[in-house]
């Protein structure tokens, strides 16, 4: 592996996009895939990996470490997961001029854009060329003198500004901030110029789902979305059992117009700004309110608590006086025998009656501020007829934190309005959209 000379020094990274204009664009849709889709996992497998997944990113997602006017749509890929970790889906688009292709993890609980340059120091593999800006003509280093890199809360200078950016999983990337142009769409071409973005030529940890860096949509003034200007963006898992595609969408998106859609307030909490925080009022299992004690779900003055919504994480993890309220519904409702030992790794399964026949399952509602959220029951409850297992699909935090995960989000389309600070939840099939 060559060498390359580059100065010595420690930054704490955050990356930002300008504000950008774009001639009239239509709307781009790009491909948004489960990382492990069409891998030929069986259900149980892609269940095991999403429960080592949701167990790295629930101990990282609160682990402190160091405009256009026209709405534009974004694509996301599976990828090889040969580890089960915390990454989830993935949106592929092209950076330079001619394009590179890029796939990058779709992460709201971060801010930060970046990718893998050449020369690299040291780089996980990817399925992708790396990025190599000396075949681009229209790459640039960030002055140190910009707003950008002075803004940062620790820079790095040597002619140039460089960055450094870790994350609560032991993942870190280091590099330089530079701008370029990106261009959105698989099919109609929507092409950006002189957005800032990390150029990493130092990355490690725990990268193995084919990405080539991070695609930040967290809340805070540096991620993609606010960069742009954008007041609003959505998106649509499909079944982590599928292997289709669905969008997602920055920029407002016009099924949400209507007067009969209801919306639930978006939460700031300042010691976690790029977090998407919701105010969860209750939970009903069956035909029972759960009699959940009412500061069990709020966001607290010192930052802890609180409900947040996150597209890393796989499954929702409750905090603990939640979650042993919700387990001891299922098992009071199901009346079924309590598997000692479930090959699943979660908490709660059940095992099913000889001979098999159907079992009813309570419904489960999320009571948010102003709407209440019906989950389908594919959405929370894995059935297994070979093992005679049905679980519950939650998990405890063991603490006071909760966590809305992207197994509860299937098959709903989830609209952020920025702007009015809300978030609209509509079902809907989202291989179809």
């Amino acid at each position: 592996m060559k060498t390359y000379s580059y100065p010595k020094f420690v930054v704490h990274i955050i990356i930002s996009f300008l504000p950008l204009v774009i001639s009239k664009p239509s709307n781009i849709y790009l491909d948004l895939t489960h990382v492990d889709s069409g891998r030929g996992f069986t259900k149980l497998e892609l269940l095991q990996r999403m429960t080592f997944r949701t167990n790295a990113r629930s101990t990282a997602l609160f682990t402190k470490t160091v405009k256009p006017t026209n709405p534009l749509s974004t694509p996301i890929h599976p990828g090889n997961g040969d580890v089960p970790y915390d990454r989830e889906y993935l949106v592929s688009f092209s950076i330079g001029t001619p394009p590179q292709s890029v796939m990058l993890t779709l992460d709201t609980g971060s801010d930060l854009i970046w990718t893998q340059c050449v020369p690299c120091i040291q780089c996980f593999e990817q399925g992708l060329p790396f990025y190599n800006p000396s075949n681009s003509s229209t790459f640039a280093y960030l002055s140190c003198l910009s707003d950008l890199c002075t803004s940062l809360s620790m820079a790095a200078c040597h002619q140039q500004c460089f960055y450094l950016y870790e994350y609560g999983d032991g993942s870190a990337t280091l590099g330089s901030v530079s701008t370029e142009t990106f261009t959105f769409g698989s099919k109609s071409k929507v092409a950006i110029p002189d957005i800032s973005f990390g150029c990493g030529f130092l990355n490690g940890g725990v990268f193995v789902s084919n990405e080539s860096g991070i695609l930040g949509l967290g809340r805070g003034p540096i991620s993609l979305i606010s960069q742009l200007g954008f007041g609003a963006f959505s998106y649509c898992f499909t079944s982590l059992f599928g292997s289709k595609s669905s969008p997602l969408v920055l920029g407002p998106a016009t099924n949400f117009y209507n007067n009969s859609i209801k919306s639930t307030p978006l939460i700031r909490n300042p010691t976690s700004p790029s977090f998407y925080y919701l105010n969860l009022t209750g939970i009903t299992v069956g035909k029972s309110l759960l009699h959940i004690p009412p500061l069990s779900f709020a966001l607290h003055d010192n930052g802890t608590g609180g409900v947040v919504i996150d597209s890393g994480t796989a499954i929702t993890v409750l905090n603990d006086a939640a979650y042993k309220l919700v387990r001891k519904a299922f098992i009071h409702q199901l009346n079924l025998p309590i598997a000692n030992e479930s090959i699943t790794y979660l908490d709660l399964c059940f095992t099913l009656p000889k001979p098999s026949r159907n079992v009813e399952v309570p419904k489960f509602v999320f009571h948010f501020e102003n709407v209440d959220l019906e989950l389908p029951s594919e959405n929370y409850i894995y059935e297994d007829r070979s093992s005679q297992e049905l679980c519950l699909v939650m998990i405890s935090s063991g603490d006071t934190s909760t966590i809305i995960g992207n197994y509860q989000q299937q098959n709903i389309h989830i609209f952020y309005d920025l702007q009015k600070e809300k978030m609209s939840f509509i079902p809907a099939q989202c291989d179809k959209l």
